[in-house]
């Protein structure tokens, strides 16, 4: 058996998120059977580097898998990438040691939110930015945003129910950026690993503060006290992309 590494994008518009389940249409799922026919029929388990959720967009999702032989790289990514559904793209394959894991290789992944702010709604953004239409103050926003910066416990950004039990983690990068012609903000989110809808929850805090609702310094009562319900509502997942995920020695 041979093990390939491959990065890929997905729209998440018509998945259930891409781990396999056993209802609905799933990127893991439409993989393996892509992969499986590849495969002379002989079923292909992928592995992701992580989960994303029902309408959560990727752009440099990573994934491992095993297959019998060894393949040309490009030939594979071609093959794959055209055989696979059209809301699905394979940007590279690579050989890797067959000890190597997507999920379990350290690693940082970057995440990218997209929230459109205009008066109306844009058609052509109803499926990859969310939509928020109402006054906000950025230089609030901008303040909120750094403190999320570093190493917290974040149990207050975690969706209720989660069984991971060590909520710790540390956030490289968070910024917001505003784009006044497309009428957007732009959140970016680097660290060494993200909880449960913690982003959403993140960015859902931040628009309560941008407009009036919380004040800066609920953000450190959130981090403090790791209580959920003084955080703001999950933002919609079809703002939210998983940007990239960078392998670290």
């Amino acid at each position: 058996m041979t093990r390939y590494k491959a990065i890929i994008a997905y729209d998440g518009t018509n998945f259930f998120g891409f781990q396999r389940q056993n209802e609905g249409r799933t990127v893991q799922q439409e993989l393996e059977k892509t992969l499986t026919r590849l495969n002379s029929g002989v079923e292909v388990t992928v592995h992701g580097s992580g989960r994303t959720d029902s309408g959560v967009h990727a752009l440099g999702q990573v994934i491992h898998f095993d297959l019998n032989g060894k393949r040309s790289e490009e030939k594979l990514r071609f093959a794959l990438d055209t055989q696979s559904p059209n809301d699905i793209s394979v940007k590279s394959v690579e050989e890797v040691s067959e000890n190597w894991h997507a999920r379990y290789e350290k690693h940082e992944k970057t995440y990218i939110f997209r929230l459109d702010i205009g008066k109306t709604r844009s058609p052509f953004k109803r499926y990859y930015a969310s939509f928020f239409p109402y006054p906000l103050d950025f230089e609030k926003m901008n303040q909120a945003i750094q403190k999320l910066k570093g190493t917290h416990d974040f149990s207050g950004f975690t969706a209720t129910g989660t069984s991971v039990e060590d909520k710790v983690r540390t956030i490289y990068e968070a910024k917001m950026e505003h784009f006044p012609d497309e009428e957007e903000l732009l959140f970016t989110f680097r660290g060494n690993g993200f909880l449960y809808k913690q982003i959403r929850n993140m960015v859902g805090t931040l628009i309560k503060i941008g407009n009036g609702k919380f004040e800066v310094e609920r953000m450190d009562e959130i981090l403090q006290s790791g209580d959920r319900n003084l955080a703001g509502a999950t933002a919609h997942p079809e703002g939210l992309y998983l940007k990239e995920v960078r392998y670290v020695r």
